[in-house]
């Protein structure tokens, strides 16, 4: 599967996925990983099946469960694991998102800025609301022999009942190998803080 032109989604098929999270000054302090199955077909839907496995500062297991991500051909949805936006035990909630580039994330022949809606039907008023507006932009490509390496901004607004209830910006790089696959990602927060992912 090429990267460059398949869904989001297509990134994470069959793959290990590590977030690390650290604080202001470099210390460690957690680490979820993601065990994600190969993408299904259902219903007019891409689907996959992701296993969440939470540990705390010293590597014990803490939770585990499940989550289901389904997305239409014409859409990508899967930053809502990357980012904390819902309950993922919660099983009464519903992702919508709308964007009219965001498949094209990982084009690396034409790096537009990107912006997406998500919206939450959970029934209930989660970490990031009931709604969030995501922009992604000044992006730029670095190139070497053995992968590509996109540097970019994160702008995020979160929103509960019309009112803007969050408001997060993160500079990022993103490093992907010649066959479009990310391998790692670098989220820093304004305040110095960061998370990283790392795709086996």
């Amino acid at each position: 599967m090429n990267g460059q032109t398949e869904m989001l989604i297509g990134q994470l098929s069959n793959r290990l996925v590590v977030r690390e999270n650290f604080d202001e000054d470099g210390n460690f302090l957690n680490r979820q990983a993601f065990k994600a199955g190969k993408i299904k077909e259902s219903d007019g839907y891409y689907e996959i099946v992701v296993v969440t496995e939470l540990f705390d500062e010293n590597g014990n297991s803490t939770d585990k469960y499940n989550t289901i991500y389904k997305c239409k051909p014409d859409e990508s949805s899967i930053m809502v694991m990357v980012f904390p936006f819902f309950n993922p035990k919660s099983k009464e909630t519903e992702i919508n998102t709308t964007s009219n580039n965001f498949k094209e994330l990982y084009d690396l022949e034409n790096l537009e800025d990107i912006e997406l809606e998500m919206s939450f039907d959970s029934g209930l008023l989660n970490f990031f609301g009931s709604k969030s507006v995501i922009k992604i932009y000044h992006r730029t490509l670095e190139s070497s022999t053995d992968n590509n390496a996109i540097k970019s901004k994160i702008n995020i607004k979160a929103y509960a009942l019309g009112i803007r209830i969050k408001r997060l910006n993160y500079a990022v790089i993103e490093k992907l190998n010649t066959k479009g696959l990310l391998t790692f990602q670098k989220f820093t927060e304004e305040d110095g803080s960061y998370f990283t992912m790392t795709y086996k």
